[in-house]
């Protein structure tokens, strides 16, 4: 079974249709771009993957979750095997980085508090970060923090990462630094589906391609830089 699978899927908003007719298959391991310009639709579509818009017609399954019928208790349960990465980062500012961390794994059930330190060690690892558990999300770079945000995806060890704009508020320099981050979790066997506007992370990071425009999605082929490939 596909790890996301939309079919004739219609996505609305306050009760406007936002797309009609959508049709996304993602195989489990596939690195996946949607993009599209601000206001077409891209983060109604993300939404309803990780459960924060309800999909009221049409066929939706993500992680093996019926997304037609989950109900709210569902949701958590959904969310858990999904890693969700956002353009703000959305870390808590009154907590140092390891509370930060700390909070959504007792959130999701974890009690052991030596297995809570070496899951946020590992994640922290895995993210290229380093003696940064005690800073606040203030005190780190923007590029720090999105890299904590990443951490956190990782903290249950989701199937999938979904990623909403994760370069939008940094330099071209760090979002290459975060692309590289994503692209080694996908070496690794991580599904990553993607909205960006950054067409030149396209370019250089080789993936499929799904544009949001008048109210449609459709696939798209795009040419990629062979020196990129890294």
């Amino acid at each position: 079974m596909p790890i996301i699978e939309l079919i004739n899927a219609s996505i609305f908003q306050n009760n406007k249709s936002v797309l009609e007719n959508v049709n996304i298959e993602v195989a489990k391991g596939d690195f996946v771009f949607l993009i599209g310009r601000t206001g077409s639709g891209k983060s109604s579509l993300i939404k309803i993957l990780y459960g924060d818009l309800p999909l009221e017609k049409g066929i939706g399954n993500v992680v093996g979750f019926n997304l037609l019928k989950i109900s709210q208790r569902q949701i958590p349960f959904l969310r858990r095997k999904i890693g969700v990465v956002f353009q703000d980062f959305k870390l808590l500012s009154d907590r140092n980085i390891y509370d930060n961390l700390k909070f959504v794994l007792r959130a999701t059930g974890w009690k052991n508090k030596d297995d809570i330190k070496n899951r946020i060690n590992d994640v922290l690892k895995e993210v290229g970060l380093f003696e940064i558990e005690k800073k606040y999300p203030f005190e780190l770079s923007g590029g720090e923090q999105q890299r904590t945000a990443i951490a956190r995806a990782l903290l249950n060890t989701p199937e999938l990462i979904i990623a909403d704009e994760p370069t939008g508020n940094l330099d071209p320099q760090t979002s290459n630094e975060i692309m590289g981050v994503f692209k080694r979790l996908h070496k690794q066997g991580m599904s990553v589906f993607m909205a960006t506007h950054d067409y030149n992370m396209i370019v250089k990071f080789p993936g499929k391609i799904f544009k949001c425009d008048s109210g449609k999605v459709f696939e798209v082929i795009a040419k990629h830089d062979d020196n990129n490939k890294k």
